[in-house]
């Protein structure tokens, strides 16, 4: 249960009634359910072990996480109320496995859109899950296939800075929405629009059968990534430096190397954006 007091004006909770009125219950809904819990350890983690007994289009909102995680199991945590910890389970009947990959780039394109139309800020994607503005990180996305019977089911977790001060952000790297002067800081309207956005990209890649074509140009035309000098870390301890060129039809990132001049597509690894100075 939501706890009945809270005391910082500048951090409010989430209104759970309200959304559950315009994302459930409204006119306008494209969710089946919306819960909202004071604290929890993982939203993605609590989504999984729940997934089997859950429908379609379930969110899952939670106040503080004590043991949220990013890509490669980084810790990802911040002040109460500071930031949008939400995940949500998307069960995805007839899709093709070897597409389940671009449901996180998917999420990354419903919330660069919410970002740029809600709170005015140039939100951009770097390649695979990040959303950045100026080149500083605003959110982070994970998805995690909980796939149970015949049904794919991804869960896929969204983490957004919104009231972070400079002294409270994990890494220098980092932003808020509030320290990029947004237009709006509230969380529950961006919250609405970030999974409207969502059922609304689901809703258009299941009519078109499920085919990326749209998608990729979405995508494509979002991510910052493209263009850029990059280095890209690979597993195994290898990295190459190269020139960021496309993102191919399952969501890779296409890279020219510098040793040889390849083009290697990458589908897991680290890409850091290159500045002037680093290029050598």
């Amino acid at each position: 249960m939501l706890e009945t007091m809270w005391t910082n004006l500048d951090r409010p909770p989430l209104d759970v009634s309200a959304l559950r009125r315009a994302l459930v219950d409204g006119p306008q809904a494209s969710w089946s359910r919306l819960d909202v819990v004071e604290q929890t350890g993982s939203t993605n983690a609590d989504l999984i072990s729940q997934s089997a007994g859950l429908a379609d289009r379930t969110a899952l909102i939670a106040e503080h996480q004590e043991s949220g995680r990013g890509r490669h199991a980084r810790p990802f945590s911040g002040p109460p109320r500071s930031q949008l910890l939400l995940s949500v389970l998307v069960k995805l009947p007839g899709v093709d496995p070897a597409v389940l990959g671009w449901l996180p780039l998917l999420a990354g394109v419903a919330v660069v859109d919410a970002l740029r139309t809600v709170a005015s800020v140039d939100a951009t994607l770097k390649w695979p899950n990040d959303v950045l503005i100026k080149g500083r990180k605003v959110a982070g996305i994970l998805a995690e296939v909980a796939a149970h019977g015949g049904t794919p089911a991804v869960v896929v977790g969204i983490g957004l800075n919104v009231s972070m001060r400079e002294d409270e952000l994990p890494v220098p790297t980092a932003t808020s929405l509030v320290l990029e002067n947004a237009a709006v800081a509230d969380r529950d309207t961006i919250l609405r629009a970030i999974l409207r956005g969502i059922g609304a990209e689901v809703d258009s890649w299941r009519n078109s059968n499920w085919n990326t074509e749209n998608l990729a140009h979405r995508y494509r035309e979002r991510c910052d990534t493209i263009g850029r000098r990059v280095r890209v870390e690979l597993p195994g301890d290898r990295q190459f430096l190269g020139d960021a060129t496309d993102i191919d039809d399952q969501g890779r990132i296409v890279v020219r190397s510098d040793d040889d001049g390849q083009i290697i597509a990458v589908a897991a690894g680290d890409v850091t954006h290159l500045r002037a100075v680093e290029h050598g």
